[in-house]
């Protein structure tokens, strides 16, 4: 059982406007992040600190658990409200978020019985688009937090994390976009470009 968390946290500062609800390709970018999610997941939850604008949804929304802690803060909120055992999550600026990478993270993580299922590119680790283990991964991150730590990878030694190789991230996701965030109107438009050329 899978549950999906969609994090809409971001202060999205470079966007100068709530990136989860700007229009992509006539909709909130957020929609189309749930709609590329929801034929996976047996639960869709989304955390945002501003409920009220996200209410269009019609889906769990949750604030942060441990507020003013950041994306730690944040992948603590979405991992301890998920109420299946593996929890899947995405950041609400991910166009190209990827049901076929989490089908087969899913697969590699109850395999290998992993804690974490994540992939490492060339800026470093994809947390925000990456399979956890609830069992295992929420006392973990609670340790960290209780340890003042804010980096959001700063409990991996203590689980098993198992990262993906390059060629299993190509595997998973051909296109190779599902990593990409959009941050800029610029990005925004490259990413429609994109999307309709699919």
């Amino acid at each position: 059982m899978l549950t999906v968390v969609i994090q809409a946290g971001g202060a999205s500062s470079r966007m100068g406007e709530d990136k989860a609800l700007k229009l992509f390709l006539g909709r909130p970018l957020i929609q189309r992040v749930i709609e590329r999610l929801t034929p996976i997941a047996d639960e869709i939850i989304v955390t945002t600190n501003r409920p009220a604008d996200y209410a269009f949804l019609n889906l769990r929304l949750i604030p942060d658990l441990k507020p003013g802690r950041g994306a730690l803060g944040g992948l603590y909120t979405a991992i301890a409200s998920a109420s299946h055992p593996l929890v899947a999550v995405a950041a609400c600026d991910m166009p190209f978020a990827s049901q076929n990478f989490f089908e087969g993270a899913r697969r590699l993580i109850v395999e290998e019985e992993a804690d974490v299922l994540i992939a490492k590119t060339d800026e470093g680790y994809e947390p925000l688009h990456a399979l956890y283990r609830r069992e295992t991964c929420l006392p973990a991150i609670e340790s960290a937090i209780d340890a003042d730590q804010w980096k959001v990878i700063s409990w991996f030694p203590k689980v098993k994390v198992r990262t993906l190789t390059a060629d299993e991230v190509n595997s998973l996701d051909p296109s190779g976009l599902c990593f990409w965030n959009l941050n800029t109107p610029e990005e925004f438009l490259e990413a429609e470009k994109c999307a309709n050329e699919q």
